[in-house]
């Protein structure tokens, strides 16, 4: 908000988009700013702060400012879609901190839109385009838009993009977990942060006897890739999507959950808090004998969780630096 602020940029009357929005002290107060966020916990707390989500991609705004992501190919995509999203005269908007990439993000958009103006402050930068009427190389803008539309993996057997975690393979943890997976899992199950779906295709593959499956995932783009990827076994469980935090509880009762939970917040610190938070969820979740299936990483103390929240833990496996614990519900 740097530029506004300074007077550098007028704060348009009619209206400005933040793609990618955060809450957060500075945005506090600005008229008119209406917020996209893909991820679910980002989304409700805009939501509960009062601002208004984006839910019209065919409007047009003066300004689109731009909270870029770290991967690459995702961010590029991300400056061709607020290029798109600008009103003729319109102008990009974009911060990114100096650790996470400011440059590189800077030089990328300024390819896209024809150079931009630059402002550095609290060990971030931001850079802002001049008015434009689409991108300065439009050849450029549809290359990035191309470079994150869904893409087969594994041998085809996943679509994935850029930007969602392991997107590119199958993470070996989560594929350490499904190897262990006992065929004798069955009933009402549920895949916690479930990515474009690996442990749940895994899970209806290895397990005949699960009779629904709700697939749980805070990431939009993640949880669309997933409806497509488990589309083949509509046939063989009652499958439901749910765009949900899951740290604040899920939906159903459930006789098995499958999870590798996430453990790293923005700033890439490892949070175990946030896998402690998994565990507590699902074990409110499960009914009696109910179990948890998990996979982390070896060094994030989760026995002690597990201890407190089920009557039976075993380490099941341990292999590439990670771990898969069972936990029994008494």
């Amino acid at each position: 908000m740097l530029p506004f602020d300074r007077g550098m940029l007028d704060w348009p009357a009619s209206g400005v988009l933040c793609l990618r929005a955060r809450p957060g002290v500075a945005m506090t107060g600005r008229r008119g700013l209406v917020c996209s966020q893909g991820f679910k916990p980002d989304a409700d707390a805009l939501e509960a702060a009062g601002f208004e989500l984006d839910a019209d991609p065919a409007r047009r705004y003066e300004v689109v400012l731009v909270l870029p992501p770290r991967q690459r190919d995702e961010a590029r995509a991300l400056f061709a879609e607020a290029i798109a999203r600008c009103a003729p005269g319109g102008r990009v908007v974009a911060s990114v901190a100096n650790n996470a990439g400011a440059k590189t993000a800077e030089g990328d958009l300024a390819a896209v839109a024809g150079g931009v103006s630059v402002e550095s402050k609290y060990k971030c930068r931001v850079f802002w385009t001049a008015p434009l009427q689409g991108p300065a190389d439009p050849a450029l803008a549809a290359q990035w838009t191309a470079a994150d539309t869904p893409r087969p993996i594994a041998g085809g057997r996943f679509l994935s993009r850029p930007g969602l975690f392991a997107w590119d393979r199958i993470d070996p943890a989560s594929a350490l977990l499904a190897q262990h997976l006992p065929a004798d899992l069955a009933g009402d199950a549920a895949d916690l942060g479930a990515g474009f779906g690996f442990l749940s295709a895994e899970l209806l593959e290895r397990c005949p006897a699960i009779r629904t499956l709700d697939v749980i995932e805070a990431e939009a783009r993640a949880l669309e890739l997933a409806r497509t990827n488990l589309e083949r076994y509509q046939d063989r469980a009652e499958l439901h999507f749910h765009w949900l935090d899951a740290t604040r509880g899920l939906p159903g009762r459930y006789d098995v959950i499958v999870t590798n939970p996430p453990f790293h917040a923005g700033d890439r610190l490892d949070r175990p808090g946030l896998g402690r938070r998994f565990i507590d969820v699902a074990a409110a979740a499960l009914r009696p004998r109910g179990r948890l299936w998990l996979v982390a990483n070896r060094h994030l103390p989760y026995e002690d969780t597990f201890a407190a929240a089920f009557a039976q833990v075993r380490t099941v496996a341990f292999g590439g630096g990670f771990k898969v614990i069972e936990g029994v519900r008494a």
